[in-house]
């Protein structure tokens, strides 16, 4: 097993490692890969024997215990216990009736007490104020519900162990749609939701031409209000600017990549917007730590692309496994979930993986080698779901899918980019896609307010390399987070160390539109910009998010007064480990 950093044992001990009832630790992170490879290799029995399941025990292990491959927070948590929920992402309809809405608040609370996020659309919800049934009664509107929602959520810890996480949307054609726009940056409302307006290109193509746009109730069809394009769209610019919300969801990008369109169109993600989903639909997901895949070749480091191949088939299986033996919150969320058996492969360490190999994360370079990285993934992963529908049987939907009659198919869909928030810190590597944050930095706001600390190893490991891990550059990348004053390591080294505040948003549009390329699900990216971005930089990166044909954009404007997770530098009284000190 590989060795975990401080933090990485950390996160375990406080959110994965089971617990008796006295509150020891009844297992070691060994402990806890080999429960999960035994619980989700325990199906092979279906199409195997006790040998296959014995062998893909052992395969599965390995990819975890050596942080190769690690699954989504739920499966770590959850399998081979009671309470064997492992999907990650659900999305769950919101109707227009007092017993429907709260019918799926109870869903929603299921699913967050054992370790699952939810998303929402709103949007079939009555406006506030319109009338209903009973003369006396008007309705609250779909801001309220998300309130109550995130009231709900607030009193839930995900699987006793971290808070509900929740996404929500609403259509831009919603006559409540200028409250929902400003719902949190009078502060604090509704701590527990990404908001999201579902952009339409009509609505996109009426900013450009400033035309009028029309607010319909979704009760009736009635036209309730019409405003000018711009109006709303300046409005979104500064709310987004203000707080980082509403983020937007291109609804007619995610549905003309839609494999299932000719069934239903796609209205909703789960919580970080990588996965479009179905209504009562959940995924799984999981992430190939990609700078486990780098060798050194004479005196330069390559990619290793066979065994990258080979762990991207082993993953499909893993993740189709867990189809299999999870436990759903419901019937129908089973039935939804098996029919089209949709899962989520994606990497984390991509930072890292260009520092590895010396490629600035603002280069077309990094660009082209994510293309090319993502679509190698895509290619194998697709030909591992076809070859486990030829031996297991193509999903139910099939038939009415973009693959019938001619290619087998196990899973509708198959690639995501999540966050990967916790278990790039198990695999000790950059989260996701994103550049690194900073050289040294402070993660809050996690595990019940504990402050985790870092200085970045791959930089560490270069100072001492070459003799520059003295006190006063250590000091100083404490201190700023940053190496970008430090002339003694030359430009070259600078820009390979770049972090998230100094790269340009142009490159993190760039890197996110190359992995959406052959993305079949979605990319969950932040662009973070430093506190001193304007509302014009959003303007443009939103309008060059659409024109980019992304499926989703989110943004964070450094240090704007709200809940912030990362920080750059490390204060003097954080507590790091002392190689770093």
């Amino acid at each position: 097993m590989d060795q975990l950093s401080d933090n990485a044992n950390i996160v375990l001990e406080q959110r994965y490692l089971l617990r008796g009832k006295d509150n020891q630790l009844l297992e070691s992170p060994a402990d806890m890969f080999m429960r999960v490879a035994k619980a989700i290799a325990e199906v092979e029995i279906i199409w195997g024997n006790k040998k296959d399941v014995d062998r893909f025990t052992r395969v599965f292990y390995q990819l975890m215990s050596q942080l190769i491959f690690l699954p989504n927070s739920p499966t770590l948590m959850n399998a081979g216990t009671s309470q064997q929920q492992l999907s990650a992402c659900f999305v769950l309809p919101v109707e227009d009736s007092l017993e429907e809405i709260f019918h799926t608040l109870k869903s929603t609370a299921k699913i967050h007490q054992r370790g699952g996020g939810t998303g929402f659309n709103f949007s079939r919800i009555r406006p506030k104020g319109d009338r209903v049934d009973n003369k006396w009664d008007v309705a609250l509107g779909p801001v309220a519900v998300i309130e109550i929602f995130d009231r709900t959520t607030e009193k839930i810890k995900q699987g006793g162990k971290r808070r509900g996480a929740n996404m929500g949307i609403l259509n831009i054609d919603h006559p409540d749609i200028e409250e929902f726009i400003s719902l949190k940056s009078g502060g604090g409302k509704v701590n527990n939701f990404n908001l999201s307006i579902g952009i339409t290109d009509q609505f996109m193509r009426a900013v450009e031409e400033d035309k009028t746009w029309k607010l319909i109730n979704p009760r009736d069809g009635a036209i309730t209000k019409k405003l000018p394009a711009r109006e709303i769209w300046k409005n979104i610019l500064k709310n987004t600017w203000i707080c980082g919300d509403p983020g937007l969801i291109f609804l007619d990008a995610i549905n003309a990549h839609n494999p299932l369109v000719s069934l239903s169109e796609i209205s909703a993600t789960n919580p970080c917007g990588e996965v479009p989903l179905f209504p009562n639909e959940a995924c799984n997901l999981g992430s190939i730590n990609v700078t486990k895949f780098i060798r050194k070749q004479g005196n330069k480091y390559v990619v290793d692309w066979d065994y990258l191949g080979e762990v991207v088939m082993l993953a499909v299986r893993f993740l189709d496994n867990v189809i299999e033996v999870n436990d759903y919150p419901d019937e129908l969320i089973e039935k939804t979930t098996k029919a089209n058996r949709k899962i989520g492969l994606g990497i984390m360490g991509w930072a890292d993986f260009l520092i590895k190999l010396e490629i600035p994360y603002a280069s077309n370079r990094a660009v082209q080698l994510g293309e090319k990285l993502m679509d190698f993934i895509g290619q194998k992963s697709r030909a591992a779901s076809s070859n486990l529908g030829e031996v297991r049987g193509n999903f139910p939907n099939w038939s009415h899918s973009i693959f019938y009659p001619k290619e087998p198919m196990r899973n509708a869909t198959r690639i995501s980019i999540a966050p990967t928030g916790s278990i790039s810190i198990i695999a000790g590597v950059s989260a996701s896609i994103e550049p690194i944050y900073a050289l040294a930095f402070e993660r809050g706001n996690v595990l019940g307010g504990l402050i985790l600390s870092s200085f970045h190893q791959l930089f560490l490991d270069y100072l001492v390399q070459h003799g520059l891990d003295n006190e006063t550059v250590l000091q100083k990348v404490r201190r700023t987070g940053s190496c970008k004053e430090i002339k003694v390591l030359g430009e070259d080294i600078r820009e390979i160390f770049k972090t998230a505040l100094e790269i340009e948003p142009y490159w993190h549009l760039r890197h996110q539109a190359a992995f959406q390329l052959y993305t079949d699900n979605a990319v969950s990216k932040t662009i973070n910009l430093p506190n001193a971005a304007t509302i014009e930089t959003v303007d443009s990166i939103y309008q060059d998010a659409w024109n980019m044909k992304l499926k989703g954009i989110t943004m964070f404007r450094n240090n704007t007064g709200n809940l912030q997770v990362l920080n750059s530098g490390i204060e003097d009284s954080s507590s790091i480990c002392k190689v770093c000190q």
